[in-house]
C-alpha cells in the first residue's frame, strides 16, 4: 500500500483512537499520529518506523506486526493480550512533530493523565523526551525510568522510534524498550 504526498496530506489534522485494552500494563504514549498512522488508522505505522521491530526485538511482542497497510484484528488483539497500549500527547496527524505548538502538548499532557487514571497500567512510558519535556514543563527530565510516578503509574521516558530519531537503531530502542516492558511485568 503506498500514498501520495497529496492523499497523505488529505489526513492532516485527522485523529485516530487509542489501542488501550482492558488489562493494559504498558502503555507507550508517542507524540502524535503522522499522517500514514492517520491514513492507516494503526499507530506507528509509517513504513520503515522502528516501533514494532524494536517490540518483536524486545520479546515483547511474540510475532511481526507490520501495520503500514492498517492494523490487522489479529495483531490489535495481539497487543492487548501482551498487555501493551498506544495513545498520544497530541491528537491531531502532522508531517511531523515539529508542528505542533506546546500549548497543544500541554493540552495532551492533562488527556495523558486522565487516561492514565481511568486505565490503570503498571508502566506509563513516554516516547519522546523533547515533547515529555514541553507537556510537562520538566526541563530536567532525563531518559529512563524516572524517580517519581506519574499518576500512580511508574513513568518511563523512552526514546522516539522515528526514523529521524537516527541516533537510535532497532537494538537499543528494544533494550530501553524492553527494561519498561520489565518493570511492568510483561517479560
Amino acid at each position: 500500500m503506498g500514498f501520495t504526498r497529496a492523499e497523505l496530506e488529505s489526513f492532516r489534522d485527522a485523529e485516530i483512537e487509542d489501542l488501550i485494552g482492558p488489562d493494559c500494563r504498558l502503555l507507550f504514549v508517542g507524540i502524535n499520529p503522522g499522517l500514514w498512522t492517520a491514513a492507516t488508522g494503526a499507530h506507528f505505522a509509517r513504513p520503515g518506523n522502528r516501533f514494532y521491530p524494536a517490540l518483536l526485538r524486545a520479546g515483547i511482542i511474540e510475532h511481526a506486526i507490520d501495520p503500514s497497510a492498517g492494523m490487522s484484528d489479529a495483531d490489535t488483539q495481539h497487543l492487548i493480550d501482551r498487555g501493551v497500549g498506544i495513545t498520544n500527547l497530541a491528537v491531531r496527524a502532522t508531517a511531523r512533530a515539529d508542528e505542533l505548538t506546546s500549548e497543544e502538548l500541554a493540552t495532551g499532557g492533562v488527556r495523558v493523565r486522565n487516561i492514565v487514571r481511568a486505565t490503570n497500567p503498571v508502566v506509563v512510558a513516554f516516547a519522546g523526551i523533547t515533547a515529555y519535556r514541553t507537556a510537562f514543563g520538566d526541563k530536567k527530565a532525563k531518559a529512563g525510568r524516572q524517580d517519581r510516578d506519574f499518576e500512580g503509574t511508574k513513568l518511563w521516558i523512552v526514546p522516539n522510534p522515528s526514523g529521524l530519531n537516527a541516533h537510535e537503531t532497532v537494538d537499543t530502542l528494544a533494550a530501553k524498550y524492553r527494561s519498561a516492558a520489565s518493570e511492568a511485568g510483561i517479560l
